[in-house]
This record gives structure tokens, sequence and C-alpha cells, in this order.
């Protein structure tokens, strides 16, 4: 078995069978008074007392509007403090909180809500300087129409300030509602109490192994544990200081965020509601940050930020890069100039809570500079060939993984959930990730390739069938394929390649990027267009024998063509501990 590719986390340390509402009282027991939030764009720091006592009033309040376990609520706002109390009063009376992407249209969101059967969404005016209005203004209208049946109310985080929205309750004016005294009958306790470890915490949007949007069901026992294994690899104590920019509505800013750092008792900053470089070095510099967390282009920006004031950071002792490729060159920069003794890099799924494999702060360098790193505690993985037979170590398969942190499955989708989700011969559950790795003989997992048809673009997840189904709407495009073009910012942008319709005349490049966003998140427009034609791109589509696209040659093409013989030699991010941000 040695030489097979299948290995298995230690199980010395045995997993916590806490539900969030144990963990929130735990935590509020032992730190008490001590930092839990700083959120220094709202001037607000909360401790968790505060952070128990809130989300007490809060899940007493959504009692009063008639959740009950398993309804879902969801939430679309920036890195703000509220948006913890929410996750924290959902987890108490096991509702699961969906987080709605930032960058989601008026139109995503609402098929976001219907497609989790939302049953109360809490919602900002303004994510930075991005308004909310049109998102709300159809939220409004949908829920008037009844296109919403299941959603029972909107609460707005900021709206009251500017009463404007008579249909939206305002944040604290739903919270009041919440007060304990008014919970006479006990209603709060027995919601609580019949709320179980394996029972949903989160649900989360992710592209699987197909590409097509799914809604991952994650358990209060994956997520709490993966955050607490995460920690213990970066050593997290109370003393930690933890600067996490990266969004809270990706698993990595609220699961390797904050519920990361509340595991092991440190505090945590989310600097902006949205990302600012600027914002992410004062906050490292006033509070005193020992660790950093992000993706390869916040990391970029934070070293132009302080390489023009001339800075040098010396608290950070670690951090966590995961969401996109990063190049050995980026660690080495970080720790030249932020004093980071180790920078570690995390991969994993959303599918599985999110991390499976992460390197070690004992690492030896060519490990932790060219690996995905070892297997966490409790966990397993294989690598299998197209027949499902394990592989030899060294050899490249697709990865699989086991163990507790497995999605419960697809909501309300049984059909891809048997897809991604296989028993074996034993009887054990195996998660495929869709991607193509290899173990080496020390166990360390290394990415040989890309199974799923998936652009990531700065840690951004991008479906290039829904992106193609949408080019295909307009009328002057026949045809149309979407692929992921290198970018030494992003890793990857979004390329398209067109067809013109019969006696069409051919769009300007900015009216095909418009026309994406009018129904899609603005970063899902293709930064490159080429058409494909007499004098285009390529004469024709380069397909199989059976007409499928072969999407690696557009890529050649592409890269070809924007980059020339330079392409090759280009530093492009080597490594893809990229699926935390599915």
């Amino acid at each position: 078995m040695a030489d097979l590719s299948i290995v298995h986390g230690s199980e010395e340390a045995a997993l916590w069978p806490k539900r969030l509402g144990d963990l929130i009282e735990d935590q509020a027991n032992s730190f008490g008074d001590r930092i839990a939030v700083i959120t220094p764009w709202q001037e607000t720091r909360l401790s968790f007392t505060d952070l128990a006592e809130s989300s007490k009033v809060l899940a007493n309040a959504m009692v009063r509007a008639d959740l009950r376990l398993g309804d879902c609520v969801a939430v679309m706002a920036g890195n703000r403090y509220e948006y913890i109390q929410v996750f924290l009063a959902g987890g108490r009376i096991g509702c699961p909180v969906l987080p709605i992407n930032n960058a989601y249209t008026p139109v995503e969101v609402l098929r976001a809500l219907q497609r989790s059967s939302c049953k109360l969404l809490f919602i900002a005016s303004n994510i930075g300087p991005r308004s909310l209005s049109a998102h709300i203004q159809n939220l409004i209208s949908s829920y008037s129409e009844n296109t919403l049946p299941d959603l029972s109310g909107i609460v707005g985080f900021d709206v009251s300030q500017q009463n404007q929205y008579v249909q939206i309750q305002g944040y604290g004016e739903f919270l009041a509602t919440g007060a304990l005294d008014e919970d006479e009958n006990g209603f709060l306790e027995s919601a609580q109490r019949i709320v179980r470890p394996l029972d949903s915490l989160s649900y989360q949007f992710t592209s699987g192994t197909s590409g097509e949007p799914k809604l991952s069901m994650l358990s209060h026992r994956g997520l709490i544990n993966n955050a607490r294994l995460v920690g213990n690899a970066m050593r997290l104590t109370p003393e930690d200081v933890v600067c996490c920019p990266p969004p809270l509505f990706h698993t990595f800013g609220l699961v390797l965020g904050f519920l990361n750092a509340f595991t092991h008792g440190s505090a945590i900053i989310f600097p902006s509601d949205t990302f600012d470089a600027e914002r992410v070095i004062d906050a490292v510099s006033r509070e005193k940050a020992t660790a950093l967390l992000g993706v390869p282009t916040m990391f970029v920006a934070e070293l132009e930020v302080c390489e023009a004031r001339k800075l040098e950071i010396t608290t950070v002792r670690t951090g966590l890069a995961a969401g996109s490729p990063v190049s050995e060159t980026l660690l080495t920069r970080l720790e030249d100039r932020f004093g980071v003794k180790g920078m570690l890099i995390a991969y994993g799924m959303t599918e599985t809570s999110p991390v499976t494999f992460m390197t070690s702060l004992d690492d030896p360098r060519d490990k932790a500079m060219a690996s995905l790193g070892r297997v966490l505690p409790h966990t397993s993985a294989k690598i299998v060939d197209e027949n499902g037979a394990i592989v030899r170590r060294g050899v490249s398969g697709e990865l699989c993984t086991s163990g507790y942190g497995l999605q419960k499955g697809y909501y309300n989708n049984e059909a891809k959930t048997k897809e991604a989700m296989r028993l074996d011969a034993d009887g054990r559950l195996w998660m495929r990730t869709g991607d193509q790795c290899y173990l080496d003989a020390d166990g360390y997992c290394h990415i040989s390739g890309r199974i799923k048809d998936i652009i990531i673009r700065g840690g951004e997840n991008m479906f290039p069938l829904e992106i193609e189904e949408r080019l295909l709407l307009h009328p002057a495009i026949s045809e149309a394929s979407v692929v992921g073009v290198a970018d030494q910012k992003y890793g990857q942008v979004v390329g398209s390649f067109l067809k013109l319709a019969t006696n069409q005349s051919q769009p300007p490049d900015q009216e095909v990027r418009d026309w994406v966003r009018a129904e899609l998140s603005w970063h899902k427009a293709p930064q490159h267009v080429f058409w494909v034609g007499v004098g285009g791109a390529c004469p024709d589509f380069p397909k199989t024998a059976s007409g499928k696209h072969q999407k690696y040659l557009m890529e050649e093409i592409a890269n070809e063509a924007l980059f020339g013989s330079s392409f090759r030699a280009m530093e492009l991010p080597v490594r893809l501990g990229y699926s935390i941000f599915a």
C-alpha cells in the first residue's frame, strides 16, 4: 500500500462534537471580554461576550420571525460585524446561512434566493462604493409579485438611516424584537436544543466538478473542525491577531478567517468592507497583526503599498495563501517584506469544508514552496485513474477526498450529489475534486492539471457554460466558447472565442462585454474577445472528431496572440491551491 496514492491524516486528536451554539458559549466563558472581532471602518470592537450576547438576541429575533430548524438565512454585504452576528445567530438555531457573492447582479441574487428557498435576507445598501439600490428594488418587486414565495422578510443593515425602503426592516429594529425578556416561553432555548452537529450550518454556491453552480450544504461538525485544524497548523493562540481581507461570502473569509480565529480565541480584523490594500496595511500596523490571509492579487497590492510607503512590517509571523495560484517569487517577497517566517498554502474545495491539504511550518523549503502540503488530520485522499483504480505514487490522476469535512450533499440536487460523491467497495464516501494531481513518496500533493472546466480569476471561480449561454443570446453571435487566458495579475481572466451569425455585422468588443454584464457579474465579461472565421484568431473552432471544442488549443491561441513568444518565458503562478474559492 505504501507505493499507492492513498493517504490518511492523523486521528490522534479527537474531532470536536460541537454545534456552533456550543462553541459560542464556550468561547465567551473562556475569553470573555477579550476582543474577538475588529472592524476599523465601522469603528467597532466586539469581545467574545459581545458576540455571544448579540447573537443570542438576534437568534431570538429570528425565532420570533417564525424561522425554524433548516430555514435558510441569506446575507449580502461586505465584511462587517453584523455579518458575523447573523452567521452566529443562524447557527444557534439551526438555520443555515447562505453568503451571497458581492458581485452578483440583481438577477443572480434573485436566482440564489429562489434556489436556496431562502426564508430571511439580510442586505446592505452599499458594498464599498457600489450601491445595491437596483438589487433592493428588484427584490422588493419580486417579493411583492410573489416570485420569492419562501421569503418572509428582508432586513437592511443600514437602510434605516436613509428611510427610503418602507418594505425593508432596519437591522436595529429587527434586533430589538429579540429582546431576551420576551423569550418567556423558552422558544429560543427550545430552538437551540434541537440543533445537531451534523445539521447544516452554511450553504455555499460552488462549481462542484461540472461547472454548473450548485448549492453545497456544510455541517457544524465539518466547518468548526476544519477551521480548528487549519488554525492548529498556523499555531494560532489567544495572543494572535489575524488580519482577514478575503470576503466573508467565501469560505476563505468565513471559515479560514473568522471561524479559524474564533476557535482559537484569536482576534480577527476585517480592515474594510471590500478589499483596500491601504486599509489592510493600516490595520496590520495599528493592531500589530500576527497573521495575514489573502489571495495573490491582495498580497501583491499590499506589497506595493508597503514599498510606496517604504514601510517594513515586523509583527506578521505567519499567513495563509489560498484561492488561486501562488508563485514562489511572491512567497519570497512576502517573507522579505513582511518578515513572515512561514506563509502556508491551503488547498481544498467548498464541498470539503473546505481544506484537505495544507503545508506546515515544519516543511522543508522545497516542499513548502512546490507542493500543496499533506493531508489534514481525520481526512483521507487518493488519486485514481479514469476507472476509479488507485494509481501509483508519482502518477497523475483525479484527486478524491474523504472524511469529516465532506458536504451533506447539494441542496435539492440528488443527481449531482451522486455524481460527485461515491461510495467505494468498503462503503467509504469519497468526493471527486475534478483536479488532476499526484502524490509524491512523502505524501505531499502536487497539482498537475485541471479536469474541471473552470476559470479562476484572482481566486474567483467562474463557469464558462454560464458565460457562453449568455453570449449565445446576442443576435450577432452564433457560436461561443469561453476559456481562461493567462494574466500576470489575476492568474487567469475570461477570454471568449466567438463566431458571427449569418448576415450579421461584427459588434465592437465593448458591446460584447456590456451584453454579458447586463445579466452576469462584471468580472465574468470577457476581457479578451477573439473572433473565429476568415481573418480572425483562427479559421474555425478547434474541435475533436465528435465536434467538441478543444479549449486547451484555444487557450494556446489566445496566449500566443497576447504574449507571443514571450508567453512561455513568463513567470506565471505555479501553485494551484485554488479550489478554496469554489
